[in-house]
This record gives C-alpha cells, sequence and structure tokens, in this order.
C-alpha cells in the first residue's frame, strides 16, 4: 500500500496574467484609494505644465519660489492640525500681521520674537475657549478673532509699518545660507517634519484624527478631546505666529495689513491637499503638495502681471473645484441624484 503526498497547489495565473500580478495591482488599487493626495498631484501637475509653457521664469526664480511656498505652506500646516479635528481658524492671517506688529514694537529683537510666539499661543487658546468652552461654532469665533487682530494692529502700529530695531539682522535672515534655500524655506522644512512626527507617530496628534472624526465616540474612548482641541488651534496660532516673525525679519518691518493673500492660499493648500473638512481625514504630505501647487500659481500669475485680486479668484476658484471634487461630496451628489430619480419614476402613471 502506497502513500501519497498531496503537493501545495500553486493558483492558477488568471486569463490576463498571473494572480501575482493581480494582487499586487489590488494592493495598489487599495492605498490609492486610502491617499487623499489626489487633487493636490493633479493641480501640481496641470500648474507645472501651464509654468514651464508660459511662464518658465518661475523655474529660475528660486528664492521667490521657495520662498512663497514656505510662506503658504507653513500656515497650512498649522491650518492643517485643526482641519483635522473638524474645526476651522479664519484668524491665521491676522495672527500672521498682528504678531509681526507685537514684534516690531519692542526695542530688543529676541523679546519682541518671543513676545510675538507666545501671541500665537495666546490666540490660538482663546479660539479653543470660545470654541469648546463656550460653545461658539469655530467659524463664527475665528472670524470674530480675525477682525479683532486686525483692527488691533492697525491701533498698535497707529497704521503705519513698523521697523524692527536690527535691520541689519533682519537683512541678514533674508539672505540664502543653502544654496538657494533661505531660513524661511529651512523653518518650513523644519515645521513639516516636526508635524509630521507629531500626527503619525505621537500619541497625541493621532487622536487629532480620532477626535475629527467621530468627536463623541473619542470621548467614549477616554480621548480628551478638549485638550486636543486647545493642542490643536495652539499649533495653528504658533505657526501662524511664527510665518509673522519670519515676514517682518525679512522685510524688516511689521505691515499691519500683512497676510492679506495668505488665508485663502493656504486653506486652500489644505483643502486641495485632501484635509477633509469634517475632520479625521488628510495628511501634511498633501498639505505640503497642495502649498507647492498653489505657491508656484501665485508666483507664475505674479509675474505675468495679473493683479492680485484677480490671483485670489483663480485661487478661489480652484478652492471650490477641490470641494466640489470631494469624493465625500460626490458621493452625496449621487445619492441624491439616485434619490430623484428614483422618486421620479415612482410617481410616474403606470400604463
Amino acid at each position: 500500500m502506497t502513500q501519497t503526498q498531496t503537493e501545495p497547489r500553486t493558483p492558477a495565473p488568471g486569463p490576463g496574467g498571473s494572480t501575482e500580478a493581480d494582487g499586487l495591482i489590488a494592493r495598489l488599487r487599495l492605498i490609492l484609494s486610502r491617499r487623499t493626495e489626489g487633487r493636490a498631484v493633479a493641480l501640481l501637475m496641470v500648474v507645472w505644465v501651464f509654468t514651464l509653457t508660459f511662464e518658465p521664469l518661475v523655474w529660475t526664480s528660486y528664492e521667490v519660489t521657495l520662498g512663497r511656498i514656505a510662506l503658504v505652506g507653513l500656515v497650512a500646516l498649522g491650518l492643517t492640525a485643526v482641519i483635522l479635528m473638524g474645526e476651522l481658524d479664519l484668524a491665521v492671517a491676522s495672527t500672521l500681521a498682528f504678531s509681526g506688529v507685537v514684534m516690531a514694537s519692542f526695542d530688543n529683537m529676541l523679546v519682541g520674537i518671543l513676545a510675538a510666539l507666545a501671541t500665537g499661543l495666546i490666540v490660538g487658546a482663546v479660539n479653543a475657549f470660545f470654541v469648546v468652552v463656550i460653545g461658539i461654532n469655530s467659524f463664527i469665533a475665528t472670524l470674530g478673532m480675525l477682525f479683532f487682530l486686525r483692527g488691533a494692529a492697525f491701533v498698535l502700529s497707529d497704521e503705519q509699518p513698523v521697523r524692527i530695531s536690527d535691520v541689519d539682522a533682519g537683512i541678514a535672515f533674508g539672505q540664502p545660507i543653502i544654496g538657494p534655500l533661505t531660513p524661511r524655506m529651512l523653518i518650513f522644512v523644519l515645521a513639516f517634519v516636526v508635524l509630521y512626527i507629531f500626527l503619525a507617530h505621537v500619541r497625541v496628534g493621532r487622536e487629532f484624527y480620532a477626535v475629527g472624526g467621530n468627536r463623541q465616540a473619542a470621548r467614549d474612548a477616554g480621548i480628551p478631546v478638549v485638550r486636543r482641541v486647545f493642542t490643536g488651534f495652539m499649533i495653528s496660532g504658533f505657526i501662524a505666529s511664527l510665518a509673522g516673525v519670519i515676514n517682518t525679519l525679512e522685510r524688516t518691518a511689521a505691515d499691519p495689513t500683512s497676510g492679506s493673500t495668505v488665508l485663502l492660499a493656504s486653506f486652500a493648500a489644505a483643502i486641495i491637499g485632501g484635509v477633509l473638512l469634517n475632520g479625521g481625514r488628510g495628511t501634511v504630505f498633501g498639505t505640503l503638495i497642495g502649498a507647492s501647487a498653489l505657491g508656484m500659481l501665485q508666483v507664475a500669475l505674479t509675474l505675468s502681471g495679473v493683479q492680485v485680486d484677480v490671483q485670489n479668484i483663480v485661487i478661489g476658484s480652484v478652492l471650490l473645484l477641490a470641494v466640489i471634487t470631494d469624493p465625500t461630496s460626490l458621493r452625496a451628489a449621487a445619492v441624491t441624484a439616485r434619490a430623484l430619480v428614483r422618486g421620479r419614476s415612482e410617481r410616474q402613471p403606470t400604463g
């Protein structure tokens, strides 16, 4: 009597190729379906083609282009931390301007910088207090803070640019130190790395996604939601004030009107980068790609002689397109369309 040994069977290849290839394609589709940066990548490719065709000077003016990307991207990183939790911070541009005026108001520049950064933290804490303690919608709370800080910047500066105490230090700060990279760009890279590590590898940062995904479930799981919202708003305020310090140093003066075009561009960078307005989804990589696309687009439009108001129209249109093409919006529109079609067919009389 002989024993027959069964050999392990290998899956038969499909008609179009091996199962290994099919599995690889399936895994690739799964990975891509989980990513949120698709619109930002598409916009970046369009901007690349546009600039290479109509405004190639964007690719040779490294300092201008990278500097704009760094300013928009820095503020957008702070916004990302807030939007991930389903909140908004419309005060970032005014925080930038007011912090710059606070910094320039001190004779000692180091003290002025520390005071400006502390201002950003205080503004973020006040915003969070109104949102999670008082219960005011973040849109309304930060909109009020936007007007308050803008008015305070004009009052504190007497409606005039305020020159910093050490002009030479400001001029030196704006000079490249590694190739075309200025301190502004290096600070932006550092902020990106720190925020990426915080959101991806630190428990507190990962809980931002839980708070934005389902706030009640986050509370039930023992996550201190109030503290997380405070942390997010304070990060946004601190980064906005840091951008104000950088902007003031490079200009050697604080302008109360600074940052007027930053809010729309930075907000658009985060949304185009795949950060969901309702919270719970998004990455700083997407924000980086979105900021790169919009920064290059702004520089190209500026070099082409397009006025700032027209640039805002273009960026606003891009933002509207990004919101409309969000997968969640598309699914909601599809459900509504199917319901309308079904209701109309049910109302039609049958012959």
